[in-house]
């Protein structure tokens, strides 16, 4: 039933609920993590692709030395407009791209940043080649991505609560998408597909994710990611049902009040 197109469309009022629930529950510890991965290496031009709402765009332009020039793309323009209201301490560059042909010169950058956006790559085997076409010899790729769901607490008791609700066709964007690109032997394989010689250096790092509510965390995944376009698939009326039906599966497991769950994901760093 679910056209899978949809996974990366992040339109409507998903970008600010992205920003406002999802940023702060699950992407700033990485986003720490990946600049502080940069801060040591002597960098002119960064490339971020797939910057959603800039959190990894914001911690850039803050740790990092002003001399440094950092070029910002999604490519769900809708994102970067948010990003942009959202704002950053010192300039950037803004720039609506599509990862699977980039539109930049070969050798352009000395480092390309991607915080949990390669599983949305239709094929990485396209994307990865271009990825190192734009970095200069020397440079750098580092990226994150979710391991497995079960790994994941708040989204794998969403996606099973919802089960329940939609029981004829539950719908599974988070394990799809989000958290389907976690095999460490698949990623090496594709970044050798991609045209990388180099062995990726491959960290797990596990974090915890808090909120003041069972009520954020349903709000986060069922309004603020595409799991919403595949719940309104199904049933439009259903959306206010489904983060109901999540957030007491959330309160049930985690109990009232303050909220906090395990997240665990792969940091990858490969260099040209």
């Amino acid at each position: 039933m679910s056209d899978h197109g949809t996974d990366k469309v992040f339109a409507g009022s998903i970008p600010e609920l992205y920003e406002t629930y999802l940023v702060p529950l699950i992407f700033e510890p990485y986003a720490a993590d990946l600049v502080a991965r940069l801060a040591s290496r002597p960098l002119a031009r960064v490339l971020e692709i797939a910057a959603g709402t800039g959190v990894v765009t914001r911690a850039m332009a803050t740790a990092l030395p002003e001399t440094l020039a950092i070029v910002a793309t999604d490519l769900n323009q809708s994102m970067l407009d948010q990003a942009s209201v959202r704002g950053t301490k010192r300039p950037v560059t803004w720039r609506q791209a599509d990862a699977m042909k980039l539109p930049f010169a070969d050798g352009a950058f000395d480092a390309v940043v991607c915080q949990f956006g390669v599983m949305f790559f239709p094929d990485k085997r396209i994307a990865y080649p271009e990825v190192l076409r734009v970095l200069r010899s020397g440079g750098i790729f580092i990226f994150n991505t979710w391991d497995c769901i079960q790994e994941n607490e708040f989204a794998d008791t969403v996606t099973t609560a919802l089960e329940a609700l939609f029981p004829d066709d539950p719908p599974r964007f988070l394990a799809r998408t989000p958290h389907g690109y976690y095999d460490v032997e698949t990623i090496k394989r594709d970044l050798a597909a991609g045209g990388f010689t180099a062995p990726p250096e491959i960290t797990k790092l596990t974090a915890r994710s808090r909120a003041p509510s069972s009520d954020h965390p349903a709000i986060a995944y069922c309004q603020g990611t595409p799991l919403r376009n595949e719940i309104e698939a199904r049933n439009p009326s259903r959306l206010v049902d489904a983060t109901t039906v999540a957030a007491e599966a959330i309160a049930h497991r985690f109990g009232r009040g303050v909220v906090d769950g395990k997240i665990q994901a792969h940091i990858i760093s490969i260099a040209k």
